[in-house]
């Protein structure tokens, strides 16, 4: 399994819809260094293929992740990335239940810092904010909760639909990347993740996407106990929350 043109067609993918991605990884990542340092302890939530912890790896190469996600396929090309390389860890978990908790190894709490983007959508605001206490309980005191998703502006609530949509229309994909459907596709012609696809049926069918704009994860991120909760970047719909637990 060629896991960097692999890796590489998941990023151009991602891209095509997301053109401002590094951006956001960028952000999470100075947030992670300015409150740990060069050695972050890092839960990485709905990791994917690992896409934030191969950014942290080169950025901050003293630093530990333990990724998280509940895809079989997506975890597969991350454990092949990562294979060898005892800073990264990669365990299975649904985030959509609190039980998976369970999966995080006790050895590896407390962490710096707990981070996740273009994920947590995917889940119902209630959800979403019982995650941001379950996951605050892993912190050590001072650590982060870092959200990049899709998070309106409350204040804009039709001004920015529209520039989000002319910015959209300016967005030119790389030379043959995929859609989304498109990449999944493409992954029937490697082997090695053939036991993975077939494992995809398992994954929930019933998703939901929030629409919660950014104030609201302020506040769910200040009820469920962060000391300081806020806005650090923003890209037309897109937003990242920091909060800082107590």
């Amino acid at each position: 399994m060629d896991v960097t043109a692999l890796q590489r067609s998941w990023d151009a993918q991602q891209e095509a819809s997301l053109p401002d991605r590094e951006d956001r990884f960028a952000a999470i990542l100075d947030a992670v260094e300015t409150i740990a340092g060069p050695a972050p302890r890092v839960l990485d939530l709905a990791g994917g293929t690992g896409s934030i912890s191969l950014r942290l790896r080169a950025r901050l190469p003293a630093s530990r992740s333990l990724i998280v996600d509940a895809d079989p396929v997506l975890l597969a090309i991350a454990e092949a990335t990562f294979a060898g390389d005892d800073r990264v860890d990669v365990v299975r978990a649904d985030l959509a239940f609190p039980d998976w908790l369970g999966a995080v190894p006790g050895e590896r709490r407390p962490f710096d810092a707990v981070v996740t983007a273009t994920a947590l959508h995917w889940l119902e605001p209630a959800r979403v904010a019982a995650l941001y206490a379950e996951a605050g309980a892993l912190l050590r005191p001072g650590g982060i909760f870092a959200n990049a998703d899709h998070m309106p502006d409350g204040g804009l609530a039709h001004l920015a639909p529209r520039v989000a949509r002319v910015a959209a229309g300016r967005a030119v994909p790389a030379a043959g990347a995929h859609d989304w459907d498109g990449w999944w596709a493409s992954l029937t012609a490697v082997p090695d993740l053939a036991g993975p696809l077939a494992g995809r049926g398992e994954l929930r069918a019933d998703h939901t996407r929030s629409a919660e704009n950014s104030d609201w994860h302020v506040r769910a991120l200040r009820s469920a106990g962060f000391a300081e909760a806020g806005l650090i970047w923003r890209r037309n719909l897109d937003a990242l929350v920091v909060g800082m637990r107590s």
